[in-house]
Order: C-alpha cells, then sequence, then structure tokens
C-alpha cells in the first residue's frame, strides 16, 4: 500500500512538470481550431454559392477547388504549403501561418459541400413564393434560402468543427508545437507515456465540449422551429372556417 501511494505521488509529481508544456501546445491547438474554425465557416459559402451558379467560368472554379482540397490528403497539403510554396516563390511563412491558411482552405472545402447540399435541401416553392412577393436573387438567397439552410447544415457543420479539433494534430508534422507534439516529445524526452494519456484526456474533454455545444444548439433551433411551425397552425381569431378553430 505505501509503496502505491509512493508511485502514485511520484506519477502526479512527474505530471504537474509536464503540464506547462501541454498547456501551452493546448493552447496552440485551440488557437488553430479558433482562427481555422472563424476563418473558413464564412469562405465555404461563396463557393457553396458559386458551384450553384449559373456563370460556368464561376460555377467551374467552385468545383476545381472544392475536388481538389477534398480529393486530396490534407497533410499532403501541409506539406504543400510548407515546402513547395516556399521553393516556388521565396515566399515563406511561419509553421503556424501555413497552419492556419491550410486548414482553412480545406475546410472551406468540405464547409462548401455542406452548405450546397442544405441550400438544394430547401423546396423549389420557397423560391417561387419569394418571386411571387418581388423579391430578386439576393433577397430571396440572404433573407428566405440562408436562414433555413443554417437550421439544416447545423449538425453537419458541428460534426466538422469535432473533427477540426482532432485533425490539428497534423500539424505536429510541420513542426507545429502543438498538444501531439508537446506530448511526443516528452514521451522521447523522458521515455514514459503519460504525456499522451494526459494528451488525448485533453482533446476529449475538447471534443466533448463541442459535442454538448453543438447539441444545445441543435436543441435551441428545433424549439424555435417548434415554435413557429405551432404558431402557423394556430388558428387566427375569426378563421370560423378552420376546423382547427372548433377545438
Amino acid at each position: 500500500m505505501n509503496q502505491f501511494l509512493l508511485q502514485l505521488a511520484e506519477t502526479m509529481d512527474y505530471v504537474v512538470v509536464l503540464m506547462p508544456s501541454l498547456i501551452e501546445g493546448a493552447w496552440v491547438t485551440i488557437k488553430l481550431f479558433a482562427f481555422t474554425l472563424i476563418l473558413a465557416l464564412p469562405l465555404g459559402l461563396p463557393f457553396a454559392l458559386g458551384s450553384n451558379s449559373k456563370i460556368a467560368p464561376l460555377r467551374w472554379i467552385s468545383k476545381v477547388y472544392i475536388w481538389i482540397f477534398r480529393g486530396t490528403p490534407l497533410m499532403l497539403q501541409l506539406f504543400f504549403f510548407y515546402f513547395y510554396i516556399p521553393m516556388a516563390t521565396d515566399l515563406r511563412l511561419d509553421a503556424f501561418t501555413t497552419a492556419v491558411i491550410t486548414f482553412v482552405l480545406n475546410y472551406a472545402a468540405y464547409l462548401a459541400e455542406i452548405y450546397r447540399g442544405g441550400i438544394e435541401s430547401i423546396d423549389k416553392g420557397q423560391y417561387e413564393a419569394a418571386q411571387s412577393l418581388g423579391l430578386d436573387k439576393r433577397q430571396t438567397m440572404f433573407g428566405i434560402i440562408l436562414p433555413q439552410t443554417v437550421k439544416r447544415v447545423l449538425p453537419a457543420v458541428s460534426n466538422e468543427a469535432i473533427t477540426l479539433m482532432k485533425d490539428t494534430a497534423l500539424v505536429s508534422v510541420i513542426s507545429v508545437g502543438e498538444l501531439l507534439k508537446a506530448s511526443r516529445g516528452a514521451v522521447n524526452r523522458d521515455v514514459n507515456v503519460t504525456a499522451l494519456v494526459i494528451a488525448a484526456l485533453i482533446y476529449l474533454f475538447f471534443t466533448f465540449t463541442l459535442t454538448m455545444l453543438s447539441s444545445y444548439l441543435e436543441k435551441r433551433h428545433s424549439k424555435y422551429e417548434g415554435k413557429e411551425m405551432s404558431f402557423k397552425n394556430t388558428p387566427r381569431r375569426g378563421d370560423r372556417w378552420n376546423p382547427l378553430f372548433w377545438i
């Protein structure tokens, strides 16, 4: 028993020594995640609209962009921007900036496809109703179609955010000091896997938080949608020809 307590105390002391470097790596992970999400979420929309555009050059540019970034591995894209671009253009960026650019371009392509699917899922009658009200295409898209699309794509976007949190570990291949790189450095230095266990727990905490947040947002939108439908189905005063009025 005393030996077990002694080992536990040594392990806790070792964890205390590890935590500063792991927290620093976790902070880099959070920054990469936040920059990518903030920039990729709006960037995906123009490509989603462009892929449905009637202007052929714009449509093909959008489709080719989505095809390239969805069709090649994210790690290969990291190598391309980190190694090839500096050699070809003599433009050198630090590893973190390169990672942000690569992740933004990659996830914008995936989000563009999610947005496109959500837009195409809207009933065509919505467009006809907007046209009958005298709304132009821009007003129809941004005032009627996109607000409804947000509700439909929210689960898929939440799933992409969780995937993004895990994919941040890939940037260790270009020497970005994120959580996984910090934990691997400790393992190689001390020949002790405790750092990897702690890193796994931190990743689980991050993904759990995102899962709870996405569940909250989905329930909130579902609640508002339910209220909206309930209000639409409620008979108005004087609507005596509506059978629901007499119930």
